[in-house]
């Protein structure tokens, strides 16, 4: 079910300078929710309130908690749901882990302003208080971990295999370009799966744990060498670690790099490999690899291959471009079309089922303002010049919006709104229509919400959403926003208060 939202987010555009990032902050998300950057589809970065990130994972819900190491690890990841409805994933460090805010905040936005389709990008920060957060996409389909050694139904096929360890080194290789080359204890927990079951670089490991702590927390057999001898992580470091990532997918364990550096010397390259591939692999793809593998786990930093390098080699590999990732995993996709409603639509939800906008605004024209009825009482004080005014932008709105004039509507409604003497359920649902029609989505799903904080039990304001929510490409959200607005007309229907 939708929720109040009280305004949203305008993007940034963060400096490539950190040093400058104290003198312009991202800006603040008082709504819970995220506005899309139409170049990428993925929301602008910004800074979330603790209030918001506790109302989206449930008050920090153990039942939320989707770190691999459950409540046991130092930072626990939670998965939660802004008031958009969009997934996240929500990083909370340990108390005093980033003493300085400023700090936090700054290594949060370099991390933020990278955006690629092979990362699980950044997408927002928190510090109230002590409380030190990060947000993100959260990527639906596990961990490159659970499907290499705790799989159930299938282990991943040898191409998909060489197509995690591509998708990996352009995501490396992306933010080295952008002057983020390190990244810390890069194992196979940070390989993430996506609706559509393509591999994506969690952004997490971008930034380390603690403004102190270690950059590793795996066991010390596969930390880089020069980790050992300084404990400063190198971009020569990252390339030694995503080489323990390629044992993992070449042999399907985690075995330390020692032991399969005796296994490469010694030729044995078949008892490296996983012997549930069966065999279905391509002999000499399977040497490039460990040939690649030997090269990242060189003792020498120096010797060892680029980012550029890594993708040089392993774009040639690629032998199922054309099959989608979720079918080589054996998952099912996720669902792009609405469901069919289960209940019988007005020609208000036909409409918006259809995502008819034409037809929506031939309703509420004719609907007019028969919904407002009981949200306000007045006083004969209220009657003021001002609110004189405020009607005045009203009826020059609705005058805008039957001539079809929706950006001149938006204006005039937006002044009636401003002042906020009077609310009207309607007049949000009008300005969410002028919004869909001048292609502004995420507004249009703001004033929905707030339609609906007005008049709780409105379908109009479930069917708004509906539309805005497919309009942002959130179809299964869409289909049972859709369903709420039909029970919530089939309960007026029995004689219960609808619109």
């Amino acid at each position: 079910m939708g929720c109040c939202s009280s305004s949203f987010l305008s993007e940034t555009h963060p400096e490539k300078d950190h040093k400058k990032t104290h003198q312009q902050q991202p800006p603040r998300n008082p709504s819970g929710s995220a506005v899309l950057d139409p170049a990428t589809g993925v929301p602008s970065f910004c800074e979330f309130s603790f209030s918001d990130l506790k109302t989206a994972t449930n008050n920090f819900s153990s039942d939320n908690i989707v770190s691999e190491s459950g409540e046991k690890a130092p930072n626990l990841v939670y998965k939660g749901r802004l008031q958009n409805r969009r997934w996240i994933a929500v990083k909370k460090f340990t108390k005093m882990a980033w003493p300085d805010p400023k700090q936090f905040a700054e290594e949060a936005w370099g991390v933020g302003k990278l955006r690629h389709k092979k990362l699980a990008n950044l997408i927002g920060y928190c510090c109230d208080g002590d409380e030190r957060l990060l947000v993100a996409e959260y990527m639906p389909n596990d961990t490159l971990a659970k499907h290499l050694f705790h799989w159930e139904n299938q282990t991943i096929e040898w191409a998909m295999r060489l197509r995690v360890a591509l998708y990996i080194a352009e995501a490396l290789d992306y933010c080295s370009s952008e002057g983020r080359p390190l990244y810390h204890d890069l194992n196979a927990y940070r390989v993430l799966f996506d609706e559509d079951g393509d591999p994506r670089l969690s952004c997490f490991g971008l930034m380390k744990n603690s403004r102190d702590g270690k950059s590793y927390s795996t066991n010390l057999a596969y930390t880089p060498p020069e980790y050992l001898r300084n404990g400063r992580v190198t971009p020569e470091s990252v390339i030694y670690s995503f080489g323990t990532v390629l044992l993992d997918l070449l042999s399907g364990k985690h075995i330390p790099p020692s032991r399969a550096i005796d296994m490469i010397r010694g030729k044995n390259i078949i008892l490296l490999m996983d012997s549930h591939l069966e065999g279905n692999f391509s002999t000499e793809e399977a040497t490039l690899v460990v040939g690649l593998a030997s090269q990242c786990l060189q003792y020498e930093p120096r010797e060892r291959p680029s980012t550029k390098d890594l993708v040089t080699t392993l774009a040639p590999l690629q032998t199922k471009p054309d099959v989608p990732s979720y079918v080589m995993l054996g998952i099912s996709k996720h669902e792009e079309a609405p469901a069919t409603p289960q209940r019988p639509l007005s020609p208000m939800g036909e409409a918006c089922s259809r995502m008819d906008l034409t037809a929506i605004h031939q309703i509420l024209v004719m609907t007019h303002y028969k919904d407002d009825e009981g949200t306000n009482e007045l006083s004969f004080q209220e009657w003021t010049q001002q609110m004189r005014d405020m009607l005045e932008s009203r009826k020059r709105g609705d005058f805008a919006f039957r001539d079809k004039d929706f950006k001149t509507a938006i204006d005039c409604y937006s002044q009636f709104i401003d002042v906020g003497t009077m609310v009207s359920p309607t007049v949000f649902a009008r300005r969410s229509l002028c919004y869909l029609l001048c292609d502004q989505p995420d507004a249009a799903l703001r004033d929905a919400m707030q339609a609906q904080c007005v008049y709780p039990d409105w379908p109009t304001a479930f069917y708004m959403q509906s539309v805005a929510l497919a309009k942002l490409d959130m179809h299964n959200d869409a289909a049972d926003m859709l369903n709420e607005a039909a029970a919530l007309e089939e309960k007026k229907q029995r004689g219960g208060k609808g619109s």
